[in-house]
């Protein structure tokens, strides 16, 4: 039988991950130590694991992670003293983690509020949460967020300390401060997602790995909250756009807008899942954001053609979410929708509300100079793109839309 590869084991230590250092956490009631453990389980785990992974790896880790925390807090008395349980692990530690019966606690949504507590910045919210629950190393985090690996390193050293000394609790929060810090940890998971779809520097379009942690981290808040309609509104949303994902960029790495995407390389059956989640969720009667926002990109992922677009429906879809999120962004997708569900003119009025708070945004001017080309004013159309290129930093959008400008200048 050959050994597990390095890559097969690193899969399943990733599944497993962020239930084990939640629950060793919990049990130890230190964010180092606990990490410090499990990852020299891990290590031993690519040496034990030969010839083959154990039946219940999990098992296997939590165990042997559990001894090693002890070894390091077996000289001091003090700490076993003051922890009964951790005494109790001391008196009664096995020395064969295979024969070890294991019971692994999920505090994985408890460990979710304490990444996302709101005394941490939003960056490391998003690093710790990244770490914590998705298992990726300190140096993908730094990757993926363009960061140096020792920069993201101390990041997530500096949170540690902070939480240990801060004395942030590892525990949901209670029922009435329930539902915003639930909103704090959907919004650091969809911005997770977003920066693996939408990524915001760099000339890499797509980041597949960040959207794709991003997804399971959605499954596991379902799993854990059931009875709050908003998580599996976000996972709806993630799913339908993160559906779309194979058609947005082309062999040479150039961004394909939504209008002339090739829809046979959508994800057809994930978009059907996307649409019953959602419809699953709306009957619930508690529509927030994340719900309507689903619900606009499920009109997208019907539409068998551009044209085929029920645009009306989506404006109506962004006029309520515009109550609900009234930011300027979300406004201008409102305008956007208007523009083809009514006129050309009735968006560029919308618009004009919108040209001081959205000055510095690309994608602004980038629509602007869209509605302009359609309403056949091409000179105001090229000096629009022409500000949303000096204002994009992603090579990929700067080419996108200077295709777009020479476009207009060759008609």
């Amino acid at each position: 039988m050959a050994p597990p590869s390095h890559a097969a084991i690193t899969t399943v230590v990733r599944r497993h991950w962020g239930r084990i250092l939640a629950a060793l956490i919990k049990q130890f009631g230190d964010f180092a130590l606990a990490e410090d453990a499990l990852q020299d389980a891990v290590v031993a785990a690519m040496t034990a694991w030969d010839p083959k992974i154990p039946d219940v790896p999990d098992a296997w880790l939590i165990t042997t992670a559990r001894r090693r925390a002890l070894d390091r807090v077996r000289a001091d008395q003090t700490l076993a003293r003051k922890s009964p349980e951790i005494a109790y692990f001391i008196a009664h530690q096995q020395s064969d983690p295979e024969e070890a019966p294991v019971t692994i606690p999920d505090k994985r949504l408890e460990m979710l509020f304490t990444c996302c507590h709101p005394s941490l910045d939003a960056k490391t919210q998003i690093a710790l949460t990244l770490r914590t629950l998705g298992g990726l190393t300190a140096e993908e985090i730094a990757y993926a967020y363009l960061d140096k690996p020792a920069t993201m390193a101390q990041r997530l050293s500096r949170a540690r300390v902070k939480i240990k000394a801060a004395g942030i609790p590892y525990r949901v929060p209670d029922p009435a401060d329930l539902p915003a810090r639930a909103d704090a940890v959907m919004q650091v998971i969809y911005l997770i997602f977003n920066e693996g779809y939408l990524a915001s520097s760099g000339d890499t379009l797509l980041r597949r790995d960040l959207s794709t942690e991003a997804i399971r981290l959605g499954h596991i808040l379902c799993d854990l909250m059931p009875d709050m309609a908003e998580p599996a509104g976000l996972l709806a949303l993630m799913l339908a756009n993160d559906a779309r994902a194979p058609a947005r960029q082309s062999a040479g790495g150039a961004m394909i807008p939504l209008e002339t995407q090739d829809r046979s390389l959508w994800r057809h059956v994930q978009i059907s899942q996307a649409d019953q989640i959602l419809q699953a969720t709306l009957t619930r009667g508690q529509i927030g954001l994340y719900q309507l926002q689903a619900a606009i990109s499920a009109l997208h992922g019907q539409a068998a053609t551009w044209g085929a677009t029920d645009w009306p429906q989506i404006a109506m879809l962004y006029s309520l979410l515009c109550r609900v999120q009234p930011t300027p962004v979300v406004q201008l997708n409102h305008a956007v929708a208007v523009s083809y569900a009514d006129s050309v003119k009735a968006g560029l009025h919308l618009m004009d509300a919108l040209a001081d708070p959205l000055a510095d945004y690309s994608h602004f001017h980038a629509a602007k100079a869209d509605f302009l080309a359609r309403d056949g004013q091409r000179k105001a159309a090229r000096d629009c793109f022409q500000i949303a290129i000096n204002l994009t930093g992603k090579a990929a959008d700067r080419a996108f839309l200077q295709a777009k400008k020479q476009r207009l200048m060759l008609h």
